[in-house]
């Protein structure tokens, strides 16, 4: 079996170095050479100057900062609450996998609903799911863990406990708001540069790319250690952490309304002079096609005119005078 596999490897290698050496390297094949765009370096400073410089760039990255803090600020509440629901090892598992399979499921699924979502009602409906999905669950979440006491008796009915509701809640908001994030709130992002012309486009990827995206990633943890060390414990600073994700969530959709108000001109300004472009062009081929075929009329005409020229206009009989 060793001797089978360390076989299949060398040929796999020497496949490689054939197609290395004979094929990709082979002078007499046509190249192509492409010039690879420079991407702008730049710093923090830079980047921060050149998000508080455009409006559109900011309520871009206001998007992603929303998204990273309002995702940890979440998540690392629920999976608390879920050892401590959870604490056997084994249960804990069992869970995470149903839970898995689940955000595959429900990902899969507004993978095919979420181009309907972006045709039927667009952009600024389909970037506004993931923050209310996120706002819904997380009220949810969070009413939860600080009212749960009152509502154990109507929740006993159910055989549940306030905190495997929670739990359960929480499941909810991190398998719709990772669904929804794939499916609609990355495709709309990058739609959103689509309008910019390609130096804002090329800055405002950098800057998004220093600036919010770690912003983003370690806002949430940055504002639960400061409440974990104001407060004294993660349960007591529950109450601060959803007053914190209701403002930030809040931010979030005043930065979708207007990025739309700005998305939706530009992209159908830019539609509009793709067509009138694509017009233009049709009428120059017809117009080329058009004087292509009176020329070859005129020329068709031409030979024909020359071989009536050739006929005589009285013909002769043999014999007759």
């Amino acid at each position: 079996m060793m001797s089978i596999v360390v076989l299949l490897g060398l040929t796999i290698c020497a496949i490689y170095w054939g197609v290395n050496k004979f094929v990709l390297n082979d002078p007499s094949l046509p190249r192509v050479t492409r010039k690879k765009k420079k991407k702008p370096k730049l710093g923090m400073k830079e980047s921060m100057k050149f998000l508080l410089s455009s409006r559109y760039v900011r309520d871009l990255a206001t998007l992603v900062v929303a998204y990273g803090i309002s995702i940890n600020l979440v998540e690392v509440t629920w999976k608390s609450k879920l050892k401590a629901q959870f604490p056997s090892p084994n249960e804990y598992s069992s869970f995470m996998g149903d839970f898995s399979t689940a955000t595959g499921i429900a990902t899969f699924t507004m993978m095919l609903v979420g181009r309907w979502i972006l045709s039927k009602f667009g952009w600024g409906v389909a970037a506004a799911i993931t923050p209310m999905v996120l706002l819904v669950t997380g009220v949810g979440f969070f009413s939860l863990l600080l009212f749960g006491e009152p509502l154990t008796p109507v929740l006993g009915t159910l055989g549940i406990t306030p905190l495997l509701a929670a739990v359960y809640v929480g499941a909810l908001q991190n398998i719709f708001s990772k669904s929804t994030k794939y499916s609609l709130f990355d495709p709309c992002k990058e739609m959103a540069y689509i309008p910019l012309d390609e130096d804002t486009k090329v800055k405002g990827k950098a800057a998004i790319d220093v600036v919010c995206n770690p912003l983003g990633k370690s806002g949430g943890a940055l504002i639960q250690q400061f409440m974990i060390l104001s407060f004294g414990s993660l349960a007591n600073s529950t109450p601060y952490l959803g007053g914190i994700l209701l403002v930030i969530v809040g931010a979030w959709l005043a930065a979708v309304k207007s990025l739309d108000s700005q998305f939706t001109p530009l992209a159908k300004e830019d539609l509009r002079q793709e067509m009138e472009a694509k017009v233009s062009k049709e009428a120059t081929n017809e117009a080329v096609i058009v004087k292509e075929s009176k020329n070859g009329s005129l020329s068709d005409d031409s030979s024909n005119g020359s071989a009536v020229k050739q006929t005589p206009e009285t013909s002769t009989t043999p014999g007759v005078q």
